[in-house]
């Protein structure tokens, strides 16, 4: 006998009845509702299809009971075509009652994109959406950030490691300003500049429900273990920082934000301590790896001395020397909020 998937019961409940009389058949029957509440809700509610998971037919046919799926590229290579790709990805979005979708890692490119964007304009469920490492570009962010505008389910949807640069970001920004459900939006690894930053920090300021926003870039490959992923950085600059350090003075949604590796200096840095002193719900500000000096550490300082809400602060790998880290600890005998600073990596001398 071939080997079957656990999750493929319909196959297994068929090979044992072929092996039964009609009496054990019949007993069969009586426990099968029971096996059936007790057992295949639970064995279904996450499910990852791949190469040697469930089939499709199982999964086809069990989808109403499936909350959290996962495709992976071993499952979604063995389709046909790419057109035929896209056409079980989009059937799962518009017809299935899935929570969760992880697509990471498929390269389902800007077709793959505009048709998931179609389904997600009548979706009402998918609450939490996996895009990474995807080959998606700008057209794929258009269609997706198309799709934000009028749907009114979906809370997290990550795009990192996607080339969907300014135009990608800046399209998303537009949704940002209508969209009243997303709460994270992780867009790392994305190409994205000063201008992708500017429309974003825009949006920031009539948006009142995103609460996650994640722009970082990792600059050694070996930080991401998919092999997909485009590290094209993003460097949204002093003049990004700027522009997102504006939207901070009003914005009251937004609690983590993360900047690594965006080439920000002393002008950034002071930008946003600026908009510390006012801002009133960021609780995490990640900026490692920049190129954030002396100046901008004082800065920063000047700002934890008011500030009441930031509770989590990193400047690792961040040039501050003697002065910056003077700075910074004397912030810290008056800030009543901050319960992590982390700047190690530094050019701070052993005095």
């Amino acid at each position: 006998m071939s080997w079957t998937h656990p999750l493929d019961l319909h196959e297994i409940r068929l090979r044992i009845a072929s092996s039964l009389d009609l009496k054990d058949l019949a007993s069969c029957a009586r426990v099968s509702q029971d096996w059936n509440d007790s057992f295949t809700l639970p064995l279904y509610n996450s499910v990852v299809w791949s190469k040697h998971g469930p089939s499709m037919e199982s999964v086809e046919r069990n989808k109403h009971l499936i909350q959290h799926l996962t495709i992976q590229s071993s499952a979604y290579d063995t389709l046909s075509s790419r057109s035929a790709r896209d056409k079980v990805v989009s059937n799962i979005v518009a017809n299935w009652t899935l929570s969760t979708l992880n697509l990471s890692g498929n390269s389902i490119g800007d077709n793959g994109a505009q048709a998931l964007g179609e389904a997600l304009k009548t979706n009402s469920a998918l609450m939490t959406l996996n895009l990474g490492a995807n080959s998606i570009g700008e057209n794929g962010a258009q269609a997706l950030a198309d799709a934000l505008k009028t749907n009114s389910a979906l809370s997290t949807l990550t795009v990192s490691g996607n080339p969907i640069g300014d135009n990608g970001a800046q399209a998303l920004g537009e949704a940002l300003k209508t969209n009243s459900t997303l709460a994270t939006l992780d867009l790392a690894y994305n190409s994205i500049g000063e201008n992708g930053a500017q429309a974003l920090a825009e949006a920031l300021k009539t948006n009142s429900t995103l609460t996650t926003l994640d722009l970082h870039w990792l600059r050694h490959s070996d930080e991401l273990s998919s092999e997909h992923f485009d590290f094209s950085s993003n460097s949204i600059g002093d003049n990004g920082a700027r522009a997102l350090a504006e939207a901070l003075k009003t914005n009251s949604a937004l609690s983590t934000l993360t900047l690594l590796s965006n080439s920000i200096g002393d002008h950034g840095a002071r930008a946003l301590g600026e908009a510390l002193k006012t801002n009133s719900t960021l609780s995490t500000l990640n900026l490692l790896g920049n190129s954030i000096g002396d100046n901008g550490a004082r800065a920063l300082a000047e700002a934890l001395k008011t500030n009441s809400t930031l509770r989590t602060l990193t400047l690792f790998d961040n040039p501050i020397g003697d002065n910056g880290a003077r700075a910074l600890a004397e912030a810290l005998k008056t800030s009543s909020t901050l319960t992590s600073l982390n700047f190690l990596v530094n050019k701070i001398g052993p005095n």
